[in-house]
């Protein structure tokens, strides 16, 4: 068995990409395009993704975990070119009915400690957030980047080229940074 759990109606593009493939969970009729990468590392967990039922994915888009973990909800839209990770602990969940545009960046991971000037930045270590969390029925206009620590609550709209680096509440149109 390839998958921790492979529903029905699955459906692979060519050049997929799959590492540790025994912690993806996925749903069923999950669609993926052309040239996807689903990478679940994590030794910690037995599932380290998990993709519900009627999620679409366009062509190649990034689904990663070093360490940490990632959810996406059933009927959920990925467009092209759309990163999605999770680091280090700090989990990345996308709920029910979202849609992503193309080219979004979507990461739970923190950020560098970079207070010691003499030792460098790759080498001091994390300062975990809580992850990125995209509540059900988000929309992420294209070139959309979500920062870890953010949540959108349900019903939000981010506009194409936001930076989102704080939450989002219900029912909200952001733009800009």
């Amino acid at each position: 068995r390839l998958f921790l759990r492979c529903g029905h109606g699955v459906q692979f593009g060519y050049g997929i990409i799959l590492r540790h493939p025994g912690r993806i969970a996925l749903g069923d009729r999950v669609i993926f395009g052309e040239q996807c990468i689903l990478d679940a590392r994590n030794d910690g967990v037995e599932q380290a993704i998990e993709i519900g039922d009627d999620a679409m994915f366009a062509n190649a888009v990034s689904v990663t975990t070093k360490g940490g973990t990632i959810n996406i909800g059933r009927n959920t839209g990925i467009g092209t070119q759309t990163v999605i990770q999770s680091t280090h602990d700090c989990p990345t969940r996308i709920g029910r009915d979202c849609i992503i545009g193309p080219q979004c960046y979507l990461v739970g991971g923190g950020n560098y400690h970079f207070e010691q000037l003499d030792v460098p930045i790759r080498e001091q270590g994390i300062k975990p957030d809580s992850g990125c969390h995209l509540q059900d029925n988000v929309w992420l206009g294209g070139r959309v980047s979500v920062l870890g620590g953010v949540t959108i609550h349900s019903g939000s709209i981010a506009a194409s080229g936001a930076v989102v680096n704080k939450d989002v509440a219900e029912n909200m149109i952001v733009g800009g940074v």
